[in-house]
């Protein structure tokens, strides 16, 4: 059984990454609309992903004998100014998220819930795949200027 502590903290990272995939969703729609399907691509397999992380809470709070609750999500921001304030915003999102999941952390480690723990082992070692990931495409799309994006374009346009 998991505690009901836990159980509430599961059910809003579940919050957290269904919003996860709302955010990168709108990103891919920005990009599109902004003729930009490569990084639209890209942002639609990280809305993808970010679906799998909330079923994994979901599907562990049901094993642990938990009940879900879902919640309501918040609109997320449907354009930005440039494609690097969209990564920007996308880095700053993964900040967040690596934040949530180290607290989860700390609480299974204050309840002495071992398995929460190394269910959440996992989670730990994404985000520092995550944020690695974003940051490299951050400093890309910074480093390529608005008048380049079109090589990064190019370049996410490959990646699959």
């Amino acid at each position: 059984m998991i505690g009901k502590k836990l159980e509430k903290a599961f059910n809003d990272q579940i919050r957290e990454e269904y919003f996860s995939s709302y955010l990168y969703l709108s990103m891919a729609a920005w990009f599109e609309s902004e003729q930009l399907q490569g990084m639209a691509s890209w942002m639609r397999r990280q809305a993808q992903e970010e679906m799998g992380h909330a079923m994994k809470f979901f599907n562990q709070l049901i094993e642990r004998g938990g009940t879900v609750k879902l919640q309501a999500l918040e609109a997320p921001q449907p354009k930005w100014t440039s494609p690097v304030a969209a990564f920007q915003a996308a880095w700053d999102h993964e900040k967040h998220i690596t934040g949530c999941i180290n607290k989860l952390m700390d609480l299974a480690v204050a309840e002495k819930d071992y398995a929460a723990q190394d269910f959440l082992r996992w989670f730990v070692t994404e985000q520092v795949e995550e944020m690695g990931a974003m940051d490299n495409l951050l400093k890309i799309v910074q480093a390529s200027g608005e008048r380049s994006i079109i090589m990064v374009e190019a370049y996410l346009s490959h990646q699959g």
